[in-house]
């Protein structure tokens, strides 16, 4: 599909190719465009796949992007300017040096998450829905790559599952939504594997939320220990009150 689009005259680097600060010619390079870097379908089996399993879609990743690449770089169907471009690119030589400069781990965005109480929707992002009840913010953008590979009627392939859309403005996530219902688990908060759609969790899912919703976690805890309740028995007034008090910034 890739060389195939590429003779259909997309003449795109079909990734996106961005500078690290500071870090000379290092860059950062995403999945971008028609047919990228990313390998649709090969995933679905991992949030439930054994670790067997697992190591053999990871291996099957990396087979995927170092051909991906080799392919870009050497293939005479891939454009000129393109083939030049990417050959100047390699690994890094100052990061996982003990592993040939290719990560140890594969990034896995998205897999098994909780049905809680309180799911965070494309409502929540968009503000046509307020928890009432928030120990944090996010505010980037409905984000997903491409969930599969379909072939039309017509004998076109068309990428399904593409999203990005930008919250308006940011917005809240609800405490209920990093505990268990109500009679499940007791003492367990989990920030990353949050209870959210796939729309929502695109949103949620960056870093810089997550280490705010962890931060919530740890003075939820420590309210639920210092009040001997389970973590749904937390009075929201005295969470939000500690949480303000440890500087977490919470909606008005």
């Amino acid at each position: 599909m890739l060389l195939r689009n590429f003779d259909a005259g997309d003449d795109r680097l079909p990734a996106l190719v961005e500078p690290l600060a500071g870090q000379g010619s290092k860059v950062d390079w995403n999945n971008m465009h028609a047919v990228g870097s990313d390998l649709p379908g090969a995933n679905w089996d991992y949030p439930e796949a054994s670790y067997a399993r697992r190591r053999e879609i990871e291996k099957e990743h990396e087979t995927y992007i170092r051909g991906f690449l080799w392919t870009l770089a050497n293939n005479p169907r891939v454009p000129a300017a393109i083939r030049q471009k990417v050959s100047a690119y390699g690994l890094s030589k100052d990061e996982f040096t003990d592993n040939g400069g290719w990560p140890w781990m594969i990034y896995i965005r998205e897999a098994r998450r909780m049905v809680t109480d309180y799911v965070m929707t494309q409502h929540d992002c968009e503000g046509k829905r307020r928890a009432p009840d928030p120990v944090g913010l996010g505010s980037f953008g409905m984000d997903s790559h491409v969930v599969q590979h379909v072939v039309t009627e017509k004998g076109y392939a068309i990428s399904d599952g593409v999203i990005w859309r930008v919250p308006p403005k940011p917005y809240g996530i609800s405490y209920r939504s990093i505990i268990p219902r109500r009679g499940e688990c007791e003492n367990l908060l989990s920030p990353i594997c949050v209870s959210a759609t796939h729309v929502a969790h695109g949103s949620i899912r960056m870093e810089p939320v997550f280490m705010a919703l962890a931060h919530s976690a740890a003075i939820a805890a420590g309210a639920a220990l210092d009040k001997n309740t389970s973590v749904q028995d937390v009075a929201y007034p005295l969470l939000r009150e500690r949480l303000l008090a440890g500087k977490q910034v919470l909606p008005p």
